[in-house]
């Protein structure tokens, strides 16, 4: 594999230095990438239709809440205020936790390799 890459590498760079990538379509635009690849056929149309009309899963709905929120803890001066949004964060993980089979704080390990890695460094 390593001498096709070699080649490919080598005629895309003759092409570079050619200018035939100067004048492409959309030369300066982001791609728009649909890999529906490992979508079942039968899935497609309804999960394009619901990106259109912009529903997540159930599922990534409470994480991105739960994002949300811990971003709103942070940044709460009150005290009370705080307390009251923590019980609501620590819902809406109790929630995601009964969606899914495993602990979402379990996967998550930029939440623990910080502690993790401050205790290990404290001892």
């Amino acid at each position: 594999m390593d001498f096709f890459h070699k080649i490919a590498e080598n005629r895309i760079l003759e092409a570079m230095e050619a200018g035939l990538f100067r004048d492409l379509p959309g030369r300066g635009k982001p791609l728009k990438l649909e890999d529906d690849r490992n979508v079942p056929p039968e899935l497609r149309m309804a999960y394009k239709i619901l990106k259109m009309a912009d529903c997540l899963p159930p599922e990534l709905e409470v994480r991105r809440e739960i994002v949300r929120l811990q971003d709103l803890v942070a940044a709460l001066p009150d005290e009370a205020e705080r307390l009251k949004t923590m019980r609501r964060l620590n819902f809406y993980v109790m929630k995601l936790s009964m969606l899914r089979k495993s602990s979402p704080l379990l996967e998550e390990h930029e939440i623990y390799t910080p502690k993790i890695l401050e205790r290990l460094e404290g001892k």
